[in-house]
C-alpha cells in the first residue's frame, strides 16, 4: 500500500480520536506517579497475539489479546510476590518475562538490594520455566548468586521455533552460550567462555560470529572486536582500540552475507559511524551512515529467512543518538510508507530545527519533530501489523495498533494527565564560556496556565556523566512536575556527555566542577540573557552525577542558586572511584577524567540551602556518600534537608508510595522550602 492511501485509510480511522481541549490542569502527585496505565506492548511474529502491561494501583499484570477480537476480554496473567517489569514475545506462542522484588543479602552484614529474574511463559501464564536449568553450583556463594541473578537472551533465533540462544551469569561457566530448547528446556553449550571475552554478536543464521576481549599490551588497556572463522572456529581478531584514546569499534550486525558485517567506529572522527565490514578481506566498505551533528548507533535488519516483509537480511533503518537518542532513519521502502503513512494520519508535522556541532560550529536547519514524534514499537513477520507509539516531551505515549491499513488506539499511558499543563520543550544551544556550544534542552510552561516569562527556573543537569538527555516524554516524572508547577527547566548535555561527538565528551575530561560546572551555571546565565528565568529564583536539581552537580552548586561561592536539590548524589570522587572502579579498564579509561572539585571537602562550606535524598537500597551510589555530606553540611549553618527512602535504589521504585514519596520531596522544597517561601 502506498504511503497516500495508507494515511487515507488511518486518517479515516482516527476522524473519532482527538477530543476537545479543556483548560490545562496541573497533575497530581499521585498521577504523576502511577505506573502507566498500559505499557509494554509487544506483537507475536505472526501479528496474531498482543501482550502489554497493565497497571492495577501498585501492582500490574500481562495481558494478551487476540489482535482480530481485540473486543473480546484478553487473558490476563498474574504475579503473587514478585512485579513485573517487563513483557515481550520471543515465539508466537511463548513470552518472556522480567519479575524483580526486593532483596535482603545477609553476608557480613545486611546488604539491601533488588534481583531480577527472566521466566518464560506460554500466553495463558500456566506453564513458567526460567530461561535455562539451574547449573551446578560449587558453594553456597554460588547458589546464592544463581538465585539472585538470571541468563540473558542473546538471540531469539527468530527462524527457529524451538530455540533461543542464552548467555549464563553466574559460577565457572559464566559466559558460556547456550543454545535451549523451549520445550524441554535443555540447554547445549555452543561457545565456551574465555577470558575477557564477551559482547556476542550472531550472523543472520544465528551463529556466534564476533566478540569483544579486553586484554593489556604494552601501549595500556585495549578492547579487541573479535571474528569467529565458521570453518575453524577459531577466533582471529579485526580491530583493537586503546580505552585511554576513548575509540570504540563494535560489530553491530551483519547482513545477509555471512561475510559482511556491520561495524561502528568513532575511530579517526567526532562522530560515530557505521560502515561496511569484508572479514575475509579484512576491508571497509562503503559508509552505510554517518550524521554531521549525532553519532550512530545502530544497525536493523529483517531477521526473517522467509515470509517477512522485506528481503532476508535486509537493512531495515539506521539508529542515530538524534535529540531523542534513539532516533531511526528508515531506509526499507515498506518501512518508510508505514512511517509516512502514520505521520500523515497523526497529524504530525516536522519543524524547523537548527542543529550545531560543537565540534567545529557548523550549523544547519532542518526538518524534525519537535512536540510529538511516532515510533514503530513492533511489527509482525509480513509487517501487515503494527504497533506504533506517538510520544513527546509533552505527550505522554499513546499507543496504537495497525492492522491491515486501519489503525485503532490501544491505550493512552497516562490518560489522565493534561498534556498542555506540561509545557513545550525543544533543543536549544548556548555558548560555554570558553565558546564552547552547549545543546541543552529548554522545557517552558504553559503560558494560559502560568503566564508569561521570565519563569522561576530550574538547572538540571543529568546523569553519569558518561551519558546524555533525551528530547521525549520523561519517564521519571521530574520535568513533567516542574513544568506543571510553572518553572521553566534547562537540561544542558555539558561537557562530558556522550551522544554529541568525541569533543564534546573528552572535553569534560578532569573538569568535574570546574569547566563541566561552568557548562550549567552558563546555561543560568542564558537563561537569564534570554528572559526565560527570575534572577535568584534558579534552583539546581540533579541525581547521581547530578547530584554530584547540585553539591558542587551548593559549595561553589558567588553562584546563581537559590537553593539545589541533590538525589543519590556522589560527595567524595576518590572514594567512590578507588571502591567501585579498580579494573585496568576503568583506571585507564575513565578514572583519569574523574578529577576536580570534591563536594565533600567544602561540605561545610556550602553557600546555600541544600536538600539531599537518597535510596536505602542504592548499590550504585552508596548511600554514605550522602550521610557524609549532609553530616558535614549541618556544620555551615545553612539550611540542610536530608531524606533516605526505604525500598528505593538508584531508581526505580518499588511501590507507587514510595515514588510518590520521592516526587512530593522535590516538589515541596520547590515549591515551599528552598530556604523558605520556595523557589
Amino acid at each position: 500500500m502506498k504511503a497516500t492511501s495508507l494515511a487515507l485509510a488511518l486518517a479515516l480511522s482516527l476522524a473519532a480520536l482527538s477530543p476537545a481541549h479543556a483548560a490545562p490542569t496541573p497533575p497530581t502527585i499521585a498521577q504523576l506517579a502511577a505506573y502507566p496505565a498500559m505499557s509494554g506492548f509487544s506483537l507475536s511474529p505472526d501479528g496474531k497475539h498482543l501482550a502489554a502491561l497493565q497497571a492495577r494501583g501498585e501492582d500490574r499484570v500481562i495481558l494478551v489479546w487476540d489482535t482480530d477480537a481485540l473486543d473480546k476480554a484478553p487473558m490476563v496473567i498474574g504475579t503473587k510476590n514478585m512485579k513485573f517489569k517487563s513483557v515481550s514475545f520471543i515465539k508466537n506462542d511463548l513470552l518472556a518475562v522480567q519479575l524483580w522484588q526486593p532483596y535482603d543479602l545477609r553476608a557480613d552484614g545486611v546488604i539491601k538490594t533488588f534481583i531480577d529474574k527472566l521466566y518464560i511463559t506460554d500466553l495463558q501464564g500456566k506453564q513458567w520455566h526460567e530461561p535455562m536449568p539451574a547449573l551446578n553450583t560449587q558453594s553456597r556463594e554460588l547458589q546464592l548468586a544463581a538465585a539472585r541473578s538470571s541468563p540473558s537472551i542473546l538471540n531469539v533465533l527468530p527462524n527457529d521455533p524451538d530455540h533461543v540462544l542464552v548467555v549464563n551469569t553466574v559460577g565457572m561457566d559464566a559466559g558460556d552460550v547456550y543454545k535451549v530448547n523451549l520445550h524441554t528446556f535443555k540447554a547445549d553449550r555452543v561457545q565456551r567462555s574465555e577470558e575477557n571475552a564477551a559482547g556476542y554478536v550472531t550472523d543472520f543464521n544465528g551463529n556466534i560470529r564476533a566478540r569483544l576481549r579486553s586484554d593489556i599490551d604494552g601501549k595500556g588497556a585495549y578492547v579487541a572486536a573479535e571474528f569467529r572463522d565458521p570453518e575453524t572456529d577459531a577466533w582471529s581478531e579485526h580491530f583493537r582500540s586503546y580505552v585511554k584514546a576513548r575509540d570504540h569499534v563494535e560489530v553491530v550486525g551483519f547482513s545477509e552475507d555471512p561475510n559482511i558485517a556491520f561495524v561502528l567506529s568513532n575511530e579517526g572522527r567526532d562522530k560515530a559511524a557505521i560502515y561496511e565490514y569484508d572479514i575475509k578481506a579484512r576491508k571497509k566498505g562503503e559508509v552505510l551512515f554517518e550524521h554531521k551533528f549525532f553519532d550512530a548507533s545502530s544497525v536493523i535488519t529483517n531477521h526473517y529467512s522467509s515470509g517477512g516483509g522485506g528481503r532476508p537480511g535486509e537493512v531495515l533503518g539506521i539508529a542515530y543518538e538524534g535529540p531523542r537518542e534513539g532516533d531511526i532513519e528508515w531506509t526499507a521502502p515498506q518501512l518508510k510508507a508505514i512511517d509516512a503513512g502514520l505521520r500523515q494520519a497523526l497529524g504530525l508535522k516536522e519543524a524547523p530545527t537548527q542543529f550545531v556541532d560543537p565540534a567545529t560550529g557548523d550549523k544547519a536547519t532542518t526538518g524534525y519533530d519537535g512536540d510529538a514524534t511516532v515510533s514503530l514499537v513492533d511489527y509482525s513477520q509480513d509487517l501487515k501489523t503494527v504497533i506504533a507509539s506517538v510520544h513527546g516531551p509533552s505527550r505522554p505515549p499513546e499507543t496504537y495498533l495497525l492492522k491491515d491499513g486501519k489503525l485503532s488506539l490501544l491505550a493512552k499511558a497516562y490518560p489522565d494527565i493534561d498534556p498542555a499543563s506540561l509545557g513545550q520543550t525543544r533543543l536549544v544551544y548556548y555558548k560555554a564560556r570558553d565558546g564552547l556550544d552547549i545543546p541543552a534542552f529548554l522545557t517552558t510552561p504553559n503560558e494560559t496556565m502560568c503566564g508569561g516569562g521570565p519563569w522561576k527556573a530550574v538547572v538540571h543537569p543529568h546523569g553519569g556523566p558518561w551519558a546524555r538527555d533525551a528530547m521525549d516524554f520523561d519517564g521519571s516524572m521530574w520535568i513533567p512536575l516542574m513544568a506543571s508547577r510553572c518553572m521553566a527547566v534547562l537540561r544542558p548535555q555539558y561537557r562530558g556527555s556522550q551522544g554529541w561527538g568525541r569533543k564534546l565528551w573528552t572535553a569534560g575530561d578532569a573538569q568535574w566542577g570546574k569547566a563541566m560546572q561552568d557548562d550549567k551555571d552558563d546555561g543560568a546565565k542564558w537563561l537569564i540573557d534570554q528572559k526565560i528565568a527570575q534572577p535568584g529564583h534558579i534552583a539546581m536539581f540533579g541525581f547521581s552525577y547530578g547530584g554530584y552537580a547540585s553539591m558542587a552548586a551548593a559549595v561553589r561561592p558567588n553562584g546563581l542558586y537559590k537553593c539545589a536539590i541533590a538525589g543519590a548524589g556522589v560527595s567524595d570522587i576518590h572514594r567512590i572511584w578507588s571502591k567501585f572502579y579498580t579494573n585496568p579498564f576503568f583506571r585507564q579509561a575513565q578514572a583519569p577524567t574523574v578529577d576536580g572539585l570534591n563536594p565533600l571537602d567544602k561540605a561545610d562550606q556550602i553557600q546555600i540551602p541544600i536538600m539531599v535524598y537518597h535510596g536505602e537500597r542504592d548499590r550504585t551510589v552508596p548511600i554514605e556518600q550522602s550521610q557524609w555530606f549532609v553530616s558535614k553540611a549541618k556544620a555551615s549553618g545553612r539550611p540542610v534537608e536530608y531524606h533516605e527512602l526505604p525500598d528505593y535504589a538508584h531508581g526505580p521504585a518499588w511501590t507507587r508510595a514510595i515514588f510518590a514519596d520521592q516526587l512530593k520531596l522535590i516538589d515541596d522544597y520547590l515549591t515551599t522550602g528552598c530556604g523558605g517561601g520556595g523557589l
